[in-house]
């Protein structure tokens, strides 16, 4: 159940709305299910034999402005209060009875008109459709007093929480005020109507959202805007400060032809001018030095590959963060959300779309009462600005890897966001984590669809001993029972990409046992849906391993992966070949 509260000056104008066919003739038998003390006239129901709907809406409204008329100039200019409620479609109809206790509740609530006294203000309720009713009262008291309606929206929300419980509807969760601005009806319909996938304010509100991702400074943050192509307009104090600034969509034009603009509190409570330059006093270097731990290695490879192994090392220092459950880790909620931003406007063609979603999704999550310390999101944002420079990825070979990597990190920072929002009641901005989980889910399932198979590929032509080596390694490391040996189906093929990797690893000098203990101890695996495929990236970052397989690794043409070879007949095999050793399985066979 959804209130929406607003307030004017013209009481009968809104009745004339209530009653009338509605802007889409949408309204449908429109007729009082409540008022103030029960009796006041209703035009629709006055069946009379002089019967007069619009006398009687004149009647209506003088009687509600009894009391404004009363107090003449001392009345509040906005003297309306008009409240909308709706129920989720899902949601069972109700009875006239139920909606008129709905309204009264909610009067009572927001101290309009408490129950019992007699000096409340005057109001009614209209219902013109099945799902909601409209609740219009004055907002001047029976003593000619004002009533204080202090925090309204609040009251009535939680009002409407308790009414969902009480009357088996479906119950939503409750908001604490740092939501983004929702786009009007009026914005919605001109949307439809101009054929828009959505409106100028939604448009406007993720392209500002992309150009503040780890930009430096303000300029290049208005720089951003301008090359997105949208208008901008700076807000100047006397003294030539910058005070604000207002965004708006080329060709998004009101009916005198002007530009419709948008100043960045109305678009978001974070993105002002003041929340933003809060966000940029630490900002982050325009140097490309290596972060300590990359290697030359690193340093040679594509710079969106370099770029996304970076992020994906500091979105796992951000999830330990988030696990130690401090009110401190506010800062790595901003962080993240501007590196999934600067992913979203730099990801292959394949995962955009799942990407931008889960950047939408997850600015819910970035919004609380609990204030972010600038310094503690440099690293975040410092790896946001090296995305966002080194430009959109490949969708294969080491981009691709890479990709995958972060976003196996992000499923994971994802879900601890929404455990620590939890912890403290804020149950949108959990919801609003677990749904930019499944969005990075999805997109992760994309990018690392042809790395893991190249793994499970390079797992199949390892020798036999080495590979069982490697499977009782892992099983030791992750506590499951040994299994047959020569069992290669059910879950003993679910390591083939970690015993690969483990492989990789031991070539290039590590030791897989302790690389591997490393990886399982680095943070906890019960909330990754593929415990093996996390561990797979994680060992790639520890030993700086190609997040996709080298080209060094690939078997020799006209080897087959999946079938064993044919046995030898029994003359040629009398005289056993020489086996490999296997202190060294990557040395070649002696020739024969």
């Amino acid at each position: 159940m959804i209130p929406k509260i607003r307030r004017g000056s013209r009481t009968h104008g809104l009745l004339a709305y209530l009653y009338g066919p509605g802007k889409r003739d949408e309204h449908t038998d429109p007729h009082l299910v409540g008022s103030w003390d029960g009796f006041a006239p209703d035009p629709s129901r006055d069946t009379g034999a002089d019967a007069d709907p619009k006398a009687t809406m004149i009647r209506l409204a003088a009687a509600l402005d009894l009391r404004v008329k009363q107090v003449g100039t001392a009345a509040p200019a906005q003297h309306v209060w008009h409240c909308s409620v709706r129920t989720d479609p899902g949601d069972r109809i109700l009875s006239d009875e139920e909606w008129n206790t709905v309204a009264r509740r909610l009067v009572h609530a927001v101290n309009l008109a408490p129950e019992g006294d007699p000096d409340g203000c005057r109001w009614v309720a209209v219902r013109h459709a099945d799902d909601h009713i409209h609740i219009l009262a004055t907002m001047v008291r029976g003593d000619l007093r004002r009533p204080r309606m202090n925090y309204d929206f609040k009251k009535a929300q939680a009002e409407c929480r308790r009414i969902e419980q009480e009357m088996g509807l479906r119950q939503l969760k409750p908001g604490d005020g740092t939501a983004a601005t929702n786009p009007t009806s009026a914005e919605r319909f001109k949307a439809e109507r101009t054929g828009r996938a959505e409106t100028p304010r939604e448009s406007l509100r993720e392209a500002v959202r992309q150009a503040v991702a780890g930009a430096a400074s303000e300029e290049e943050f208005f720089t951003r805007l301008r090359e997105a192509g949208l208008r901008v307009k700076l807000r100047h104090a006397p003294s030539g400060d910058v005070l604000g600034y207002n965004v708006a969509l080329p060709g998004d034009r009101n009916r005198d032809s002007e530009p419709i603009w948008f100043p960045g509190s109305k678009l978001a409570p974070d993105l002002s001018l003041p929340r933003i330059r809060r966000r940029l006093t630490d900002a982050p270097s325009d140097t490309a030095t290596p972060r300590p731990g990359t290697s030359r290695t690193d340093r040679s490879r594509s710079a969106p590959a370099r770029t996304r192994r970076i992020a994906a090392v500091t979105a796992e220092r951000a999830t330990v963060l988030l696990d130690e459950d401090g009110d401190e880790a506010a800062a790595q909620l901003v962080g993240a959300g501007e590196l999934l931003d600067a992913l979203a406007q730099t990801a292959p063609a394949a995962t955009r779309a799942e990407l931008r979603d889960a950047a939408r999704a997850f600015e819910r999550a970035t919004r609380s009462h609990i204030r972010a310390e600038n310094a503690d999101i440099r690293a975040l944002r410092s790896a946001a600005r090296g995305i966002v420079h080194a430009g959109t990825a490949l969708g294969r070979g080491e981009d691709g890897g890479a990709t995958a990597m972060v976003l196996s990190t992000l499923v994971l920072l994802t879900l601890a966001a929404a455990r620590w929002h939890s912890a403290r009641g804020h149950a949108q901005q959990a919801a609003a984590s677990r749904q930019a989980a499944e969005h990075l889910r999805a997109a992760y399932r994309q990018s690392a669809a042809t790395p893991l198979r190249t793994m499970r590929e390079r797992a199949q032509v390892l020798p036999e001993p080495e590979r069982r080596r490697h499977e009782a390694t892992i099983r030791a490391a992750l506590g499951e029972p040994a299994t047959r040996a020569d069992n290669r189906t059910g879950t003993a093929e679910r390591f083939d990409a970690l015993a690969a990797t483990l492989a990789e690893a031991e070539k290039a000098g590590h030791d897989p046992q302790a690389l591997l203990e490393e990886a399982v101890d680095r943070r906890e695996l019960e909330s990754a849906r593929d415990m093996d495929a996390v561990l797979v990236w994680r060992i790639r970052r520890l030993a700086d391993l190609p997040a996709f397989p080298s080209s060094t690794s690939k078997p020799k043409a006209g080897t087959n992966l999946t079938k064993k070879a044919p046995a030898r007949p029994a003359a040629r095999t009398a005289t056993p070949a020489p086996t490999r050793p296997t202190t060294d399985p990557h040395r070649p066979a002696p020739r024969r």
